[in-house]
């Protein structure tokens, strides 16, 4: 059985929250231990939801929802989180049936850094993580997780993400010039930001595809919650 496993909230553009038609489960389910995992035995945790023949853990839902508190300061509900970690088990299993390459650790490294900087110093990133309940392996097992699934994402999705040379001028008459005059800067001509524009648009284009292809997944799915503290 292969396990759900849970990322941070910084996916959320891809992802959404709370959009599976989930129905709560009315018995009690009695409390399982997790099989052994590359040798190491996983602690007797609750079971918070079922997906298919998986499940997700109560550990996986709050492991998140500290995440959450820790990138914008308050964590969704437990079934919304419930939602985004079931998104991500089903991205995660087409993942795995292209047998789709973890990121090097360096770049999971990289990404860390990046991510602690985002705090006004590493003392305050520490004293953050340790608030939540989050300790820095955890951290960076998130961030690669996120590495992992947004990458394979844009894997899948890039090729049919054709943005032609209308949508460019559109957007930066629309969209690009009316942003630059709003904060009072200078408004390069188009030719000077077609490359990052279009980019912009690509990257709209394979959110667009993904969210659709998550939204058809989620009615072949089956998830049933568990009540809280009944699992």
């Amino acid at each position: 059985m292969r396990r759900a496993t849970v990322i941070g909230g910084l996916l959320t553009a891809i992802f959404g929250f709370g959009a599976w038609g989930v129905a709560a489960q009315s018995e009690a389910t009695s409390v399982t231990a997790n099989p052994i995992v590359s040798g190491v035995p996983r602690p007797i945790d609750g079971i918070a939801a079922r997906i298919e023949d998986d499940i997700i853990t109560e550990s996986e839902v709050r492991e998140l929802g500290a995440f959450q508190q820790l990138v914008n300061g308050s964590a969704r509900s437990r079934e919304k989180i419930i939602g985004e970690l079931a998104d991500q088990w089903v991205v995660r299993q087409e993942a795995s049936t292209t047998n789709y390459k973890q990121p090097p650790q360096e770049e999971v490294e990289s990404a860390y850094e990046q991510f602690v900087k985002k705090f006004p110093s590493p003392a305050v990133f520490q004293g953050r993580i340790a608030a939540v309940g989050l300790g820095e392996s955890a951290v960076r097992r998130l961030l690669e997780q996120e590495l992992y699934l947004s990458r394979f994402l844009e894997y899948r999705f890039r090729p049919a993400a054709q943005v032609d040379p209308k949508q460019i001028e559109t957007y930066y008459q629309e969209e690009f010039v009316p942003q630059l005059k709003k904060r009072g800067a200078e408004v390069p001509p188009l030719d000077d930001v077609e490359d990052t524009i279009r980019e912009v648009l690509v990257q709209r284009a394979i959110n667009d595809r993904a969210n659709k292809w998550l939204e058809d997944m989620r009615g072949r799915v089956k998830i049933d919650i568990v009540p809280e503290g009944a699992g």
